[in-house]
C-alpha cells in the first residue's frame, strides 16, 4: 500500500515539496530523513493545542524535541497512509486537507481527518508543522483487528 496518495493540486511549491517529503519519510519510517527536513529551531504542533500527545500544548521545538516526538509517538505506529484530498500553497506555506490512516502493531486502525500546514524558510526547510485534528474524533474511528 502506498504511504502517500495525492488527489490534490500539485503545482511545484517549496512548502508543498517539503510536505510531500515529510509524509513520505513518516510513511516509510525514516526518522533521520524526516528530521533533516526541519530547520534547527522548527516547531511541530501535532495536534495544535493541548492533547494527550502534548499536555501543555506548547508543541515540540528543535530537532531534539521533534526527534523525541517521533520516538514517543510516530515510532509506536506500524503504518501510516496519507491521503491528500486538497492542497493550498501560497507564501511560505502549504495547507493540505488530509486523511491519515494509522495501523498499530496489533493491526488495529485509526483514521485522522486533518489539515496539515507546513511553513518553510528560504532554504526550503520546515520551520513549522501544524496539524489541526481532534483526538476524540480520531479515537472514535479506532477499529480493532
Amino acid at each position: 500500500m502506498d504511504a502517500l496518495i495525492w488527489h490534490a493540486p500539485d503545482a511545484d511549491h517549496p512548502a508543498r515539496r517539503a510536505a510531500r517529503a515529510s509524509m513520505t519519510a513518516v510513511g516509510s519510517g525514516r526518522r533521520d530523513e524526516w528530521l533533516d527536513l526541519f530547520a534547527p529551531d522548527a516547531l511541530v504542533e501535532d495536534p495544535v493545542g493541548p492533547s494527550f500527545l502534548d499536555p501543555s500544548g506548547a508543541g515540540h521545538r528543535g530537532r531534539d524535541g521533534i526527534g523525541a516526538f517521533w520516538d514517543s509517538f510516530i515510532a509506536t505506529i506500524s503504518g501510516f497512509r496519507f491521503e491528500i484530498n486538497d492542497s493550498f500553497a501560497n507564501g511560505p506555506c502549504c495547507a493540505n486537507v488530509a486523511t491519515i490512516t494509522t495501523t498499530m502493531g496489533d493491526g488495529s486502525t485509526m483514521t485522522i481527518d486533518c489539515i496539515l500546514i507546513y511553513t518553510v524558510d528560504d532554504a526550503g526547510l520546515i520551520t513549522s508543522l501544524r496539524a489541526h485534528w481532534e483526538p476524540d474524533r480520531a479515537m472514535a474511528t479506532l477499529k480493532k483487528s
